[in-house]
């Protein structure tokens, strides 16, 4: 299916794009699935048969006992949250082939607490948190007294780290946003040391595990989290994530300098959804929203909040396929769109009189941005058996439609669309050769 070496899978909206499936569609081919970067904020869901799977921290390719799944250096990990990930799958019959990053940072208690105080703090200027304390860890990291998974295995320099992080975080939770913290240190160093006894046994150098499989050639399939939109650098900033999650940041994210062309796969759904705050150019309202969110089942994997949802936006996706260099698109959900009557694609901006085919770095005009439209006609509803029979023929049988709205999304961001998902199954996929 893939004879590349390297496959990157990333998000190229806001997020909730079905990057699970796809990355769980090109797995078993793999060799190893690494997780490059993200935390515990952001989910995605499996589905194998009539097993659902919803996974947070360790990557898809979980499900195939051939390949080795990787948490790499740029992922940010609660342990908790992972154990109980760990254990669910255990559960279920499945003992991950897992490697943890030494270097991953460690979520604690106190950055949780802090990420309650930074999103009342900012107010329309965040980013809609999850509140699983991303950002808090993020800014220790770069504040240089970061807990990194190795310390969780090594009691006395644990001991030595948390001293001055637990003191820095908590007299900002108390005295600066005036919340109330009574986890005690010591309560803290005895609970991740235990949880580093637990982990013990899949931490590692995987830096040099994956430079070793690169050099005994290998095949590598590497799975972000969020999308385009959220990227804290290239993305709709304030209202982002804290961690890169475009295409070039795997490097960074894995630790090893891929220097092989590399199969770049972007994640759009054939319309728009995020769960979050921050302009959002083609929202549907009222009626028209609903009625998509729930025919689409637009709740949050990690949060089951309601998702926003809109008509598909060709300005982000131009930004994706030029920041992160795609050379393939999946397009998912088209059996959403399914029986709406004609449907909406926004091709460029109107800013305060002005038109916009690329995404603006500023928050002021993206916050004036008014969709500008063209309307496709769309299709009919499809039965199991009739979308069984058109993966089955490929993408020559889609409703003409169907491939009239691949075809235009294609011509209007310059990158070819590969992969089409007709559900939520993997066999309900169709991949254009």
């Amino acid at each position: 299916m893939n004879s590349q070496q390297l496959t990157v899978i990333v998000g190229a909206q806001w997020g909730d794009e079905g990057k699970g499936k796809i990355t769980d569609f090109f797995a078993g081919n793999c060799d190893y699935v690494v997780r490059y970067q993200g935390g515990n904020n952001a989910g995605h869901t499996l589905v194998v048969g009539d097993q659902v799977y919803k996974l947070h921290l360790i990557p898809s390719g979980v499900l195939y006992p051939s390949a080795i799944s990787v948490i790499g250096t740029g992922v940010v990990v609660d342990p908790r949250v992972l154990l109980s990930e760990i254990t669910e799958l255990q559960k279920r019959g499945i003992n991950p082939r897992l490697l943890i990053s030494e270097r991953a940072h460690v979520i604690m208690p106190y950055h949780i607490a802090m990420d309650e105080g930074l999103s009342k703090l900012q107010g329309e200027l965040g980013a809609g948190s999850t509140k699983r304390g991303i950002a808090p860890v993020a800014a220790d990291k770069m504040y240089r007294h970061g807990i990194r998974v190795g310390d969780l295995i090594e009691p006395e320099i644990f001991k030595e780290k948390l001293k001055t992080a637990y003191a820095f975080n908590t007299q900002i939770i108390t005295k600066v946003f005036g919340l109330p913290y009574s986890a005690s240190i010591d309560e803290i160093y005895q609970e991740y040391i235990g949880y580093g006894e637990q982990l013990k046994k899949y931490i590692t150098d995987t830096e040099v595990e994956l430079a070793n499989a690169y050099r005994n050639n290998k095949s590598f399939l590497f799975e972000g989290a969020q999308g385009m939109s959220l990227d804290p650098d290239h993305g709709v900033y304030p209202h982002t994530t804290s961690t890169n999650n475009i295409a070039g940041y795997i490097e960074v994210g894995g630790g090893v300098g891929f220097n092989c062309q590399k199969k770049i796969i972007g994640i759009a759904k054939a319309y728009v959804s995020r769960v979050g705050t921050s302009p959002f150019p083609t929202e549907l309202l009222g009626d028209d929203g609903e009625n998509l969110r729930k025919k689409g089942n637009e709740y949050g994997t990690t949060t089951g909040r309601p998702r926003r949802v809109g008509w598909l936006d060709l300005v982000q996706l131009r930004q994706t396929v030029r920041v992160s260099g795609l050379t393939d698109l999946a397009l998912m959900k088209l059996d959403i769109l399914a029986g709406l009557g004609d449907i909406k694609i926004c091709v460029a901006y109107d800013v305060n009189g002005e038109r916009v085919e690329e995404m603006p770095a500023s928050l002021a005009k993206f916050r004036a941005a008014k969709p500008i439209y063209e309307t496709l006609p769309g299709w009919s509803d499809m039965s199991e058996t009739q979308v069984a029979e058109m993966v089955k023929n490929g993408f020559k049988d889609l409703p003409t439609n169907i491939k009239k709205y691949t075809e235009f999304i294609e011509k209007n961001i310059g990158c070819k669309i590969s992969i089409i998902s007709l559900g939520p199954k993997r066999s309900e996929t169709i991949v254009r050769t």
